[in-house]
């Protein structure tokens, strides 16, 4: 399994940046079995949380031996604390970053294909904001949405919050985000307007949703999700036990990589499942 750090200049960030790439282009095969079939690579640009960056993933959990199972590419960007949505005010445009330049550039770098149904989107925590966000604003480029855990914090508390020393707890941090607040309801960031305005559309994403019963975040999306239901969204919501730590996100990538459209698990090296 090859595992590919590089760094790129992105046009809506205005710098170089670096992603990390896990691409089953080396995969063993034993002999007597058949070689894989050449073509492109269905992709899983996976976003970490906050706190993070582009490491995260294959540190925190076992994705690279998966996605090598089923032939998936795995692309890792880092999004910083930026929610992965665009600030024009700041030039901040993270949102810009991941679903255009990240995936015109690694289209462009990787043997990857440029089907819609083949291309993925999905993180956790604020990296699941991001994907979802992302995949409801670009569905003629997103297939599926995963979001673990994810961040749906925009409510009136966050919104309405003082500024204050602590990231999370500060006015002044969203405001960094998201730009003015009083507009973020309804706006181009708020996954249940966006949901809303999609919901017609034949080619919606399908979506996947999880988050552990443990986790202080597990009622947002349990509002979400009835929202995407009520939407007529086909969505797959699982939960479990757990927080909102990597233990929950190394047992869930794996049922995110069986929910998507994937050949299933290779004739070549395995490295076996998760149980519950």
């Amino acid at each position: 399994m090859a595992l590919i750090q590089c760094n790129f200049f992105s046009k809506s960030l205005m710098r170089t940046v670096p992603i990390q790439v896990v691409l089953p282009t080396d995969k063993m095969v034993f002999p007597g079995q058949p070689e894989p079939e050449e073509k492109p690579f269905k992709t899983l640009y996976l976003l970490h949380g906050i706190f993070g960056n582009y490491t995260d993933w294959v540190s925190g959990t076992r994705v690279q031996a998966w996605a090598q199972d089923r032939n998936l590419c795995v692309v890792m960007p880092s999004g910083d604390n930026s929610f992965y949505v665009d600030n024009r005010k700041t030039s901040a445009l993270y949102g810009s970053f991941i679903s255009k330049d990240l995936v015109e550039f690694t289209r462009k770098s990787f043997p990857l294909s440029r089907k819609r149904e083949d291309t993925f989107i999905g993180g956790l925590s604020m990296g699941g904001f991001g994907a979802i966000v992302n995949g409801l604003q670009h569905p003629e480029t997103f297939g599926a949405i995963c979001g673990l855990s994810a961040a749906l914090v925009l409510n009136e508390q966050n919104l309405n919050s003082e500024y204050t020393d602590f990231l999370m707890t500060n006015r002044g941090y969203y405001e960094s985000v998201f730009g003015d607040l009083t507009k973020v309801l309804g706006g181009e960031n708020d996954y249940t307007a966006l949901a809303e305005k999609q919901a017609g559309r034949e080619d919606r994403p399908r979506i996947y949703l999880a988050c552990g019963t443990e986790d202080g975040l597990i009622a947002p999306n349990y509002v979400f999700r009835d929202k995407l239901q009520e939407l007529g969204y086909d969505v797959t919501w699982q939960e479990g036990p757990g927080g909102h730590d990597w233990q929950f996100w190394d047992t869930y990538i794996l049922k995110v990589m069986e929910w998507l459209p994937l050949e299933g698990v290779s004739q070549g090296v395995s490295s076996g499942h998760v149980t519950e």
